[in-house]
């Protein structure tokens, strides 16, 4: 008879924890923010779906380092693009660049 194999549960990093948390959170906000999308108008909801899904895809990035299968310094990398991208987003909108002050 073989000797049994034992199976090790293994708990996951705390760079994963970390990682799938942040995962989580990005997440969560897109969800939250997916029904006011709808009511918006139609520029403002290209450009917010554009945010959003910038959002979705830098989750999709801590789930791949959580996974182990991107390096930190390749999350940092993506994390910069999607940044610069969002900030891009932003500057391209009327409402964003406007400045308030206390009288307004």
């Amino acid at each position: 008879m073989p000797p049994t194999r034992r199976r090790l549960v293994t708990r996951p990093s705390r760079r994963a924890r970390r990682s799938l948390a942040s995962a989580r959170i990005l997440d969560q906000m897109v969800a939250d923010h997916l029904a006011l999308v709808a009511r918006l108008p139609e520029e403002s909801r290209h450009r917010a779906a554009e945010f959003l899904a910038e959002l979705v895809m830098l989750s999709q990035a801590y789930r791949h380092h959580a996974a182990g299968w991107i390096s930190r310094r390749e999350l940092e990398r993506r994390g910069n693009g999607h940044v610069s991208r969002i900030a891009v987003i932003r500057r391209r909108s009327s409402l964003s660049s406007a400045q308030f002050t206390e009288r307004d």
